[in-house]
């Protein structure tokens, strides 16, 4: 049992040395991630819409 307390402890006292960002920090960077993922969906979906498009031509084709 001492090990798991002692395992809590140094635990607390790691988080109690993080630098925890700040609101303003917080709402910047989740934004960023959010017009990341938009922009990689497009150009996913783009490059599925070009390969599909040219697999199927290639299809009919031969």
């Amino acid at each position: 049992m001492k090990p798991l307390i002692e395992y809590f402890a140094a635990s607390r006292a790691e988080l109690a040395k993080v630098a925890w960002p700040t609101r303003r920090q917080t709402m910047r960077l989740t934004i960023l991630v959010i017009i990341f993922s938009i922009i990689m969906s497009a150009v996913l979906g783009s490059l599925d819409f070009v390969f599909t498009t040219l697999v199927q031509k290639i299809i009919v084709k031969g």
